[in-house]
C-alpha cells in the first residue's frame, strides 16, 4: 500500500518524505476557499506526489457547489477529486441523493478526473443508503492502516488524524496509482 496525507488550511507546512499522494482541501459549500491550497498543491507536486483535491459538502445547491469546487480547485489534468461527506459544523448533512448528485455533477464537469467519496465508517454503515462512491471510496476508520472495518471495496483508507490525517491507498505501486488517476 502507498502512504499519503490530506491537508487543509490548518497545516501551514507538512513533510512529503515517503508519501505517494496528497489530498488538499480546496473548497467548502459555496463560499469557503482554502487560502493555502496553491502552495500545498505545489509542495506535493514538487515532491512527485499524486495530487487530489476535496470539497466539504453542505446540504443544498449541489450544482452550485460542484461548479464552485471545480472552478476554484487548482487541479490539473488527472488530479483526483473528492467530496467530503460528513456532519457539518452545524450538525447538518447533505442527503444521500445530494451526495450522489454532487459526485455525478463533478464527473460531468470534469470527465477526465477520478472522483471519489470521502466519508467516515459511521456514515458509510449507518447513513449511506446508495453505496455510490463515484470512482472510489475513501474511508475514514481509525484502526490499523489498510484494514478499515467495512465490507465494501475501498480505494483509500484514512487510518488516523494524529498528528495529521494519514492515509493509505490500495495500490501496489505508485505507477499503478498514477495510471488509475489518469484513467489508463
Amino acid at each position: 500500500m502507498l502512504r499519503g496525507i490530506d491537508v487543509s488550511a490548518y497545516q501551514s507546512s507538512f513533510d512529503t518524505d515517503g508519501l505517494s499522494f496528497v489530498f488538499v482541501k480546496a473548497t467548502e459549500g459555496r463560499s469557503y476557499l482554502n487560502p493555502r491550497q496553491t502552495t500545498q498543491a505545489k509542495q506535493a507536486r514538487d515532491a512527485g506526489c499524486v495530487v487530489g483535491f476535496y470539497h466539504f459538502l453542505w446540504p443544498g445547491n449541489l450544482k452550485a457547489q460542484a461548479a464552485y469546487f471545480v472552478e476554484h480547485a487548482v487541479s490539473k489534468a488527472h488530479d483526483l477529486l473528492a467530496v467530503d461527506w460528513e456532519w457539518t459544523g452545524e450538525h447538518t448533512r447533505a442527503s444521500n441523493a445530494e451526495k450522489d448528485s454532487f459526485i455525478r455533477e463533478v464527473k460531468r464537469l470534469r470527465p477526465h478526473h477520478r472522483v471519489l467519496l470521502y466519508t467516515n465508517r459511521d456514515f458509510w454503515l449507518n447513513v449511506d443508503t446508495t453505496s455510490y462512491a463515484g470512482d472510489g471510496l475513501w474511508i475514514a476508520d481509525y484502526t490499523t492502516a489498510g484494514k478499515p472495518r467495512i465490507k465494501a471495496d475501498w480505494t483509500i483508507h484514512q487510518y488516523t488524524d494524529q498528528p495529521l490525517d494519514k492515509d493509505v491507498a490500495d495500490f501496489k505501486t505508485e505507477a499503478a496509482l498514477r495510471a488509475w488517476a489518469e484513467g489508463v
